[in-house]
């Protein structure tokens, strides 16, 4: 029998895992009405150097492919959307010397610490113990 502390536990795995869900629903969402309005109106040429092509691979195709992993494989999707956040900023830093200003690409991949959050709470200590 699951006690008081095991329920609350696994209720807090299901609301963060809802959280991360919703929210990256609403990240593609996002990512996709500003493609879909960049294709109707564009504001810019398609990209054709190699910075504008790998900061795209990054941000949104991995971001994207990671958030929608997420739905069945937490730990991955998490981890390919946080990764290619993290080579994202990295490659502007380095190709640009500066970081994109507001909080807008981290909060798209957001969702992808909290799957990653989920995935660590329902690994077993035998799943943890072999991870080592």
């Amino acid at each position: 029998m699951m006690n008081e502390s095991g329920k609350t536990r696994k209720s807090a795995i299901r609301i963060i895992r809802w959280i991360a869900r919703i929210w990256s629903i609403i990240s593609i969402g996002f990512i996709l009405l500003m493609a879909v309005g960049e294709m109707i109106a564009p504001t810019a040429p398609l990209p054709s150097a190699l910075r504008d092509i790998v900061g795209m691979l990054l941000f949104p195709v991995l971001t994207c492919t990671g958030l929608v992993l997420a739905w069945r494989m937490e730990g991955l999707g998490g981890g390919i959307t946080v990764g290619s956040m993290v080579a994202f900023y990295a490659w502007l830093g380095i190709m640009d010397g500066r970081l994109p200003r507001g909080p807008w690409f981290a909060l798209v991949a957001a969702p992808g610490l909290l799957f990653l959050a989920v995935w660590t709470m329902t690994r077993t200590p035998r799943q943890r113990e072999d991870a080592r």
